[in-house]
């Protein structure tokens, strides 16, 4: 597919969004930017939610991780369908209760105002980081088969990529991404189903044969309990994968902002549940989308891309989607897919780090009311230029697969939230508020330190995403240490 059509297609696509935006971001108050004026209906939020918890990672990434750990990933997606009702019948109802713009308010009700500008800040690295992860894989991907040809340096690539989120969020905020949060979820998984129906064309096979088929059978394994010191062991990755979601979604105001939009507590309940059971479906697509992939590259000899020299399991999908002669038609809806991942999550990402700050820096509320505008439109471009240069940083230190370097540096930078709100929601213990973030601190290094050396010290053991619940442990034992005398 030629680099000039797959621009013009993104070009329209962001067309769309843009008339989307129009509409939903008339008011441009701070209440509608940061609550969606509470009128969101919840089954819109909960497909539009689909597109945010996936995102281009999942797009791509996904697919690519088969070929060196099969369909184990569905062991994680598991584990995250009980996180999510964790999240449905304990975190909700307390913040909805408190009726909180940002979640982190909870910290300062609990504990005082370190505590809850300590939990803003693990928030704002956490989602930063994560939105940039995505952002750089898509950027990546635009890179190598559009602005490569063109000899546009990769740092133009980017600033485009994050100018046009802030273009269509900057009014309407989550007001905004509600909505087009829904059409990006559509696009994404009509460009999977289309893909899949195309390949298995290819093969001349059937939607049966590709579950009987040998090839098949090679890529998807699904629980591994041989060893338990390996990193896709089931309990470990099931206990990752449930703890993942409740830090990544229940203590994450990206996620939960969306549910605090809808009008009452059971529909946010029913959206979290909801997109817990439609997720593992969801899920075992992709991966069975990357086990076709394979096949069909083993099949017609397509080579997997390699960057610098190295194999990039990422790019397949692009690869085979654009330079394998499918046509137009599955190129189309690939570039589709993907712009509508990727954004999907990038776009919320950048109004609710907007939110967080302006809530919980800022204190926003209290402010001026003939400022408060301003001051959000200023946080809200700053942001933006945050995420350009952990974008680019990217490119010079990232090696591992995206999906892996992701849910890797979720276990250190949500550890400190999970014990926090723990500690607060599960015990009634009052602490020294001023040494809070000491705690968070310690526990992230203590982390890194146990992990780094975890085969050496744990006889050979390698930690997965259960990493996490560590983090999360070491911060909860460092708050005891730090409790009041006369609690």
């Amino acid at each position: 597919m030629q680099p000039l059509y797959i621009l013009l297609l993104i070009a329209t696509y962001f067309c769309v969004l843009l008339a989307i935006a129009y509409f939903t971001g008339k008011n441009d108050s701070n209440d509608s930017f940061f609550k969606a004026d509470k009128s969101s209906p919840w089954h819109i939020v909960a497909f539009g939610m689909i597109g945010a918890s996936l995102s281009g990672v999942t797009f791509i990434s996904v697919p690519g991780l088969v070929q060196s750990s099969q369909f184990s990933y569905l062991q994680i997606v598991v584990g995250y369908l009980f996180g999510y009702f964790v999240i449905a019948y304990v975190l909700i109802p307390i913040y909805y209760k408190l009726k909180v713009t940002s979640i982190y308010e909870f910290l300062k009700l609990r504990f005082g105002t370190n505590s809850h500008k300590t939990g803003a800040f693990f928030f704002f690295i956490s989602r930063a980081l994560i939105a940039s992860f995505r952002l750089f894989l898509v950027a990546s991907v635009l890179q190598y088969f559009i602005f490569d040809a063109w000899n546009i340096p990769f740092e133009i690539t980017v600033i485009l990529s994050i100018l046009l989120i802030w273009v269509y969020t900057f009014k309407g905020g989550i007001k905004t991404i509600v909505w087009t949060d829904t059409l990006q979820t559509l696009f994404m998984l009509t460009a999977v189903f289309a893909t899949i129906f195309i390949i298995i064309n290819q093969l001349n096979w059937s939607v049966t044969d590709i579950f009987t088929s040998q090839e098949f059978e090679k890529y998807s394994k699904i629980i591994f309990t041989d060893n338990f010191n390996d990193k896709n062991h089931l309990i470990k990755s099931f206990l990752g994968g449930m703890f993942i979601t409740i830090a990544m979604t229940g203590l994450d105001q990206d996620m939960m902002q969306k549910n605090l939009t809808c009008k009452n507590i059971k529909e946010a309940q029913w959206n979290v549940v909801s997109l817990g059971f439609i997720l593992i479906v969801v899920n075992f697509v992709f991966l069975t989308l990357g086990a076709l992939l394979f096949i069909y590259a083993n099949k017609f000899g397509i080579a997997v891309p390699t960057v610098d020299g190295a194999l990039k399991t990422d790019l397949l999908y692009p690869e085979i989607a654009l330079n394998s002669n499918l046509g137009v038609f599955i190129g189309t809806v690939f570039i589709l897919g993907l712009i509508a991942a990727a954004y999907s999550s990038a776009d919320s990402a950048l109004t609710s780090l907007t939110t967080s700050f302006c809530i919980d820096f800022l204190d926003i509320e209290n402010k001026e009311k003939s400022k408060q505008k301003l001051i959000r439109k200023k946080t809200h471009i700053t942001v933006s230029i945050v995420l350009v240069v952990i974008i680019i940083m990217f490119k010079y230190v990232l090696e591992d697969n995206v999906i892996n370097s992701l849910l890797q540096i979720v276990s250190f930078t949500y550890g400190p939230l999970l014990g926090l709100f723990t500690f607060g929601i599960f015990t009634k213990i009052e602490i020294k508020d001023k040494y809070v973030w000491i705690v968070g601190v310690l526990s992230v290094i203590a982390t890194y330190f146990i992990n780094s050396h975890s085969e050496t010290i744990l006889n050979g053991y390698v930690f997965g995403y259960e990493l996490l619940i560590v983090n999360g442990f070491l911060t909860f034992l460092g708050l005891l240490l730090i409790k009041k005398t006369n609690s």
